[in-house]
């Protein structure tokens, strides 16, 4: 457990885009600096992640200065986006809750996000983090907030489980579909010279001089069987964690933390760990 050390660090600029690795990153309250601050909605104003859209694997976005993002897909001119000014906010659902966001002012920008997908879609900002959207009531302690990640600040795995996963496929999934890579299952953080499955057991951590607690462990969905390089969906790591990793009917990879202090982490800081 001493040897317990950040491999990579990651953020996702727009959510559902794939991921942007960097070797340091701020710790705010409701996340990594810059870590999905933006996302995709539809007509209705539904949020759009890769669990109908899989071809956003291949989007990316880079995060700029003063927190706009620069868009990039296969077979399109790049395109910049600026933070809205205008604070005019409009309500949107995620995952079956009211959000207020604020949209793109570019409407060039929708144009280009909807030409990407092939469905009209608009993309819109999350202006202020510290009071839009609390973190799952039944997980939280009072005041915590959330960006527009999936429930919880931060996701964190092992590559130990990671591993140990790999070889289960292997000996009785879908071994042609393996090894997987880390980046199928979207963490923020990644952690190495830990057990297989240790961190299950965690209850608080450091990375450097950054607390978290950790909420629970992630249940996974159909964005884990996505290539992340291709966009072509296939059956693992659902198959074989439906056998090893079951809880109450969760399938479950990684663990979602939630900051008690902020700073800068690193690739290479130690973490150490309470149980």
């Amino acid at each position: 457990m001493g040897n317990a050390r950040v491999h990579s660090i990651h953020i996702h600029p727009v959510k559902a885009f794939r991921s942007l690795p960097l070797r340091e990153v701020v710790v705010e309250p409701w996340g990594p600096a810059g870590d999905r601050r933006w996302m995709l909605v539809d007509d209705g104003g539904k949020v759009v992640t890769q669990r109908r859209h899989p071809r956003l694997a291949l989007a990316g976005a880079e995060l700029l200065p003063g927190g706009g993002v620069r868009l990039s897909a296969p077979g399109a001119a790049p395109v910049t986006v600026a933070v809205p000014v205008s604070g005019g906010t409009v309500p949107v659902d995620l995952f079956g809750t009211e959000v207020e966001v604020v949209p793109a002012e570019d409407a060039a920008v929708h144009a280009w996000c909807s030409a990407f997908l092939g469905t009209g879609v608009r993309l819109v900002h999350l202006d202020d983090p510290a009071t839009r959207r609390p973190v799952d009531p039944d997980y939280a302690l009072p005041g915590e907030t959330v960006s527009f990640a999936d429930g919880y600040p931060l996701l964190l795995t092992t590559t130990a489980s990671l591993g140990h996963l790999n070889s289960l496929i292997a000996e009785g999934g879908h071994p042609d579909e393996g090894p997987l890579p880390m980046s199928r299952f979207r963490p923020n953080v990644v952690v190495e010279g830990t057990a297989p499955w240790e961190e299950e057991l965690w209850r608080r951590i450091t990375i450097g001089e950054v607390a978290f607690r950790v909420a629970k462990q992630c249940a996974r969905c159909v964005v884990t069987t996505t290539d992340q390089d291709t966009a072509r969906r296939g059956r693992e790591p659902l198959h074989t964690l439906a056998k090893h990793q079951r809880t109450g009917g969760k399938l479950l990879f990684g663990q979602n933390l939630v900051p008690l202090s902020t700073g800068t982490i690193r690739v290479g800081d130690p973490v150490g760990m309470t149980v």
